[in-house]
Parts: structure tokens; sequence; C-alpha cells
């Protein structure tokens, strides 16, 4: 556990990779949830996940290791582990252990994705990720991919949305946003509606969010101009967290206004997450803090995340 959170690794599907950075036959490390795994995609281009070391003797995949067919081989021993985790193969071995496996995680690919599914005692997936019917249509722009490093977990990161009083004192809004908030099993759907400060005045503008467990977002913005992103946190470790968001907006003709309009309203979205940013990574969890009538619905929020925790909070 972390010494700034009271929470273990939250359950539920992370995005861990852009579909495109992992190419047919490629394999690479990757540091999330806590531990070490190797990320890859077979010779058929099925993507999978599975423990960076090998538990013959302990060499890690990722060091010389390589995808072959199906399958990854380690580079110690040349020990082939099969995607779903069962041995495949001991080159010089007469006779196969019995219970050869190694750990393994659900992996499935949607909206230029990879996630995986992480789970404190191992249960298998019991939702599916959605998916973004904008992101493969050809009259929506390809879409343009940010990342961002930051120490903070994924309960306070979501909980930042449920604050209306800081888009004052950090972000200097002169009028915050109205949310609307529904929690729905594993689903919670926010409607912000606000007024974007633009050369021509102000716009109203309509931001509804959907979020699919502590690590998932899809945002729908309308108004100044329609678009639609992917926001993914990933957590890295206890406190820290692999942010990742995917933009795109709609094709007008010839016109690149709502490219343009798009790409404005990004730069706005990440000034403010560097200016919460410091604040993220300083700050410690209140367990009981002393909220008052102005603070949003941050106690239904709490209570919903609780669903995402199957090892005891600290």
């Amino acid at each position: 556990m972390s010494d700034r959170f009271p929470f273990p690794i939250p359950d539920g599907w992370f995005g861990v990779a852009w579909s495109e950075d992992v190419s047919a036959g490629e394999l690479k490390t990757i540091r999330c949830f806590g531990s070490d795994w190797v990320l890859f995609r077979t010779n058929g281009g099925e993507a999978g996940m599975m423990d960076a070391y090998c538990p013959h003797l302990g060499a890690h995949l990722g060091h010389g290791g390589c995808v072959d067919g199906d399958a990854v081989r380690c580079p110690f021993h040349g020990w082939k582990w099969s995607r779903d985790g069962s041995c495949a193969d001991i080159p010089y071995a007469q006779r196969r252990p019995t219970g050869l496996a190694i750990r393994t995680l659900p992996v499935c690919e949607r909206s230029g994705t990879i996630f995986a599914w992480h789970h404190g005692a191992g249960a298998p997936p019991d939702w599916e990720v959605p998916t973004m019917p904008e992101f493969s249509d050809p009259g929506w722009t390809e879409p343009e991919h940010l990342e961002m490093e930051i120490a903070t977990c994924c309960q306070e990161l979501g909980e930042n949305a449920h604050d209306p009083a800081h888009f004052v004192s950090v972000h200097g809004v002169a009028n915050p946003p109205v949310s609307e908030i529904e929690f729905e099993g594993r689903q919670k759907i926010s409607i912000n509606r606000g007024r974007l400060e633009t050369p021509r005045g102000p716009i109203e503008t309509i931001i509804r969010g959907e979020s699919f467990g502590l690590g998932l977002g899809i945002t729908r913005v309308s108004g100044l101009t329609d678009m639609v992103f992917l926001a993914m946190n990933t957590p890295i470790d206890e406190e820290h967290l692999q942010l990742r968001w995917s933009f795109t907006v709609p094709r007008v003709g010839e016109s690149r206004r709502a490219e343009g309009v798009g790409r404005a309203f990004i730069r706005e979205f990440m000034r403010q997450l560097e200016q919460d940013k410091p604040i993220w990574e300083t700050k410690r969890y209140e367990p009981r803090p002393r909220l008052c009538d102005g603070d949003g619905p941050i106690a239904a929020y709490r209570k919903w995340a609780t669903q995402f925790y199957s090892l005891p909070a600290r």
C-alpha cells in the first residue's frame, strides 16, 4: 500500500498500450499493476500479456526473449510459453513437469488501444470494454494521442471531476460547470453544462462523460465543436499512473476549423491538467474530509469507487 493512499490497485480494464505500437512478432516490457510484464503480439496478430519473469529459473522474458509463432520463448533455456500461460515446449526435456504455467492477463483491443484486465483476487473479466464508433468512422479525424505519467492513484484522479469548487481556485474559471451525476453499477455518467469563453463570446458547451470502472472514461463534447476522447488511467503501482488520451473530431468537408477548435480544446484541457498536477502529486487522501455544501458529490463518488477493490483498503 502507498503511504499517501489507503487503496490497493483497483480491479478493471486498463489501457496498457496503443495498438499501433505493438507489431506482429514484437515483444516489449511494460510496468503496470506493481509488476513487470511483457506485452506482445503473436505472428498471427493477437495481443498477449504475461509475467515478465520465467517461472523456470527467473529469467526476464523482455531481455532477449522473443515471439515464436503464437507464444513467447525464454532467452535462458528456450522454454516456450503460450498466450494462455501454458508451457508449449521445453526443447531439451524428455518429460515435461505437470502444472507448468506463467501468469497472464486477459487482453482485448478496442478503439486503437490494447486493454488488460487486472483483478486483485485473480477473477476473470465480468464486463466488456465498450466500443467507440467514432474511432473507426471515416467521417472523423485520425485520433491524436497524448500521454503523461503522474504521481497519484485512480480514485484521487477521478474524484477531481466531482469537485466543482476547485475550478475557480485552481483553474480560474469564473463559472464552474454545473454537473448531473448518475451512478449505475460499474458505470458512472456525468453531464456538465458550462460556458466556454471564445473570441466570439461565451458558448454553451455540454460535456458528457461515461466512466467504466476507475481506469476508463469516454467523453463526448458538443457546443463549440463536437469532440470525442478516450481517457485511460493505468496504475504503474499504488501511487503512480500512466495517463493516456485519444482525441478525435468530425471532418467537415475541406474545412479544418473543427480540427483547429478541437486542438484548442485539447490545449485548454492539458493546461488545466498541468495546474492540477502539483496538487495531485503532493496531496494525501483524507478519509474523513470536512465537506461543505459547495463541494460536490465527493462522498457519492467514493461510495461508488469501493466496488472496484477486491483487496481490502488499509
